[in-house]
């Protein structure tokens, strides 16, 4: 009894810290009480056996926490890092946050295609916009426009290319975004950044990185970073 009292105050402890420590302590403190019921009565378990297994454990748990230590150590090693990213365009195939500002698209027509379509979708799934550009464009600025040249309701917009070849579909694929980057956090243990209108991606998924394109002043100066 003064072992089981023992493991049940380790997991306890555990619990505060760890919710999946605590799992692998009350596991291990299972098998032990149900090998402890079952053992031979004319033969039973010697105390060292039960200290071995003890021992084990607690060697297996310290190097979980140290991994962990480690984890944590080397994603904010990483954040560090990535706060150099603060400021410049991520290249993104997620979507879009659009609030009125023009947004810069990179599509990658099919080899072979004779025509491109742009297809816009809003955040329900449904279709506001199909144009066609020049196949030989691989940079297209989406002005985020309705038919009455309105400016689109704010929100989250994807986008899609769809090759053709005569009346063949070749490829339908989506267009990445270029997107300034707001902000880089760490969030449980995942490096995440921050784009306009509160967007999260995963720093994983991005595929590329540029300097601020530059913009036209009112008296027709650019300004932004090359």
């Amino acid at each position: 009894m003064q072992v089981n009292s023992a493991f049940s105050t380790a997991a306890t402890a555990s619990t505060a810290t760890n919710p999946v420590q605590s799992s692998d302590y009350q596991t291990f403190l299972n098998m032990l009480t149900v090998q402890m019921r079952n053992q031979d009565p004319l033969n039973p378990m010697a105390a060292t056996d039960f200290a071995v297994q003890l021992a084990t454990f607690s060697s297996v748990e310290q190097q979980m926490q140290t991994n962990q230590l480690l984890s944590a150590l080397l994603g904010r090693s990483g954040l560090a890092e990535m706060s150099g990213w603060v400021g410049m365009e991520a290249r993104i195939y997620s979507g879009a946050h659009f609030d009125g500002t023009p947004i810069d698209l990179a599509p990658d027509p099919a080899l072979g295609a004779e025509r491109n379509f742009l297809i816009v979708r809003n955040q329900d799934g449904a279709i506001v916009e199909t144009v066609e550009i020049p196949t030989e464009t691989h940079t297209y600025q989406w002005a985020g426009l309705d038919a009455d040249g309105e400016p689109l309701p704010t929100g989250r917009y994807t986008f899609e290319l769809e090759s053709r070849m005569g009346d063949e579909v070749l490829d339908t694929s989506p267009v990445a975004a270029y997107l300034p980057i707001v902000e880089a956090r760490l969030e449980a243990g995942m490096l995440v950044l921050v784009l306009p209108g509160g967007m999260l991606v995963d720093s994983s998924t991005i595929s590329g990185l540029r300097q601020p394109r530059p913009t036209p002043a009112p008296d027709g100066a650019l300004v932004g970073l090359y």
